[in-house]
Protein backbone atom coordinates (compact mmCIF):
# COMPACT_ATOMS: atom_id res chain seq x y z
CA UNK A 1 0.00 0.00 0.00
CA UNK A 2 1.89 2.89 -1.25
CA UNK A 3 1.33 5.70 0.77
CA UNK A 4 1.33 9.30 -1.35
CA UNK A 5 0.70 11.74 1.07
CA UNK A 6 0.35 12.62 4.57
CA UNK A 7 -1.61 15.08 5.89
CA UNK A 8 -3.80 16.93 8.88
CA UNK A 9 -3.77 13.23 10.08
CA UNK A 10 -4.56 11.66 7.00
CA UNK A 11 -2.95 8.99 5.09
CA UNK A 12 -3.53 9.13 1.40
CA UNK A 13 -2.80 5.47 -0.45
CA UNK A 14 -3.53 3.12 -2.80
CA UNK A 15 -3.34 -0.51 -3.01
CA UNK A 16 -0.64 -2.27 -4.90
CA UNK A 17 -3.22 -4.81 -6.66
CA UNK A 18 -5.65 -2.51 -7.98
CA UNK A 19 -7.66 -5.04 -9.61
CA UNK A 20 -7.67 -6.91 -12.94
CA UNK A 21 -8.82 -4.81 -15.36
CA UNK A 22 -6.96 -2.36 -13.18
CA UNK A 23 -9.39 0.74 -11.53
CA UNK A 24 -9.29 3.78 -12.89
CA UNK A 25 -6.59 6.48 -11.00
CA UNK A 26 -8.07 6.92 -7.55
CA UNK A 27 -6.98 7.68 -3.98
CA UNK A 28 -7.94 5.92 -0.27
CA UNK A 29 -7.80 7.88 2.23
CA UNK A 30 -7.38 6.66 5.65
CA UNK A 31 -7.36 8.21 9.51
CA UNK A 32 -8.14 5.40 12.35
CA UNK A 33 -10.74 2.96 10.93
CA UNK A 34 -12.39 5.60 8.89
CA UNK A 35 -11.75 5.15 5.21
CA UNK A 36 -13.22 6.75 1.95
CA UNK A 37 -11.81 5.91 -1.64
CA UNK A 38 -12.16 8.95 -4.20
CA UNK A 39 -11.94 8.83 -8.26
CA UNK A 40 -9.32 11.33 -9.69
CA UNK A 41 -10.20 11.47 -12.92
CA UNK A 42 -12.60 12.53 -14.64
CA UNK A 43 -13.71 14.90 -11.60
CA UNK A 44 -12.47 14.08 -8.29
CA UNK A 45 -15.47 12.25 -6.82
CA UNK A 46 -16.42 10.07 -3.77
CA UNK A 47 -16.59 5.95 -4.58
CA UNK A 48 -17.13 4.89 -1.27
CA UNK A 49 -16.86 5.69 2.19
CA UNK A 50 -16.32 3.69 5.54
CA UNK A 51 -17.07 5.78 8.46
CA UNK A 52 -15.97 9.64 7.50
CA UNK A 53 -18.97 11.92 8.14
CA UNK A 54 -20.13 14.42 5.66
CA UNK A 55 -18.38 17.51 7.51
CA UNK A 56 -15.28 15.85 7.04
CA UNK A 57 -15.72 13.90 3.42
CA UNK A 58 -16.47 17.64 1.71
CA UNK A 59 -12.48 18.50 3.29
CA UNK A 60 -10.93 15.40 2.39
CA UNK A 61 -12.72 15.84 -1.35
CA UNK A 62 -10.92 19.40 -1.11
CA UNK A 63 -7.45 18.37 -0.01
CA UNK A 64 -7.79 15.56 -2.79
CA UNK A 65 -8.93 18.43 -5.40
CA UNK A 66 -5.64 20.09 -3.95
CA UNK A 67 -3.60 17.53 -4.51
CA UNK A 68 -4.97 16.15 -7.34
CA UNK A 69 -2.16 16.41 -9.66
CA UNK A 70 0.79 14.48 -7.30
CA UNK A 71 -1.83 11.91 -6.20
CA UNK A 72 -2.35 11.57 -9.92
CA UNK A 73 1.30 11.55 -10.86
CA UNK A 74 1.96 9.06 -8.14
CA UNK A 75 -0.48 6.56 -9.69
CA UNK A 76 0.91 6.45 -13.15
CA UNK A 77 4.91 6.59 -11.69
CA UNK A 78 3.67 3.48 -9.35
CA UNK A 79 2.00 1.13 -12.46
CA UNK A 80 3.95 2.92 -15.54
Amino acid sequence: MPTVLRLAGYRFFFYSDEGDPREPPHIHVRQGQDEAKFWVQPDVALAYNEGFDARTLNHLQRLVELHRDELERAWHDYFA
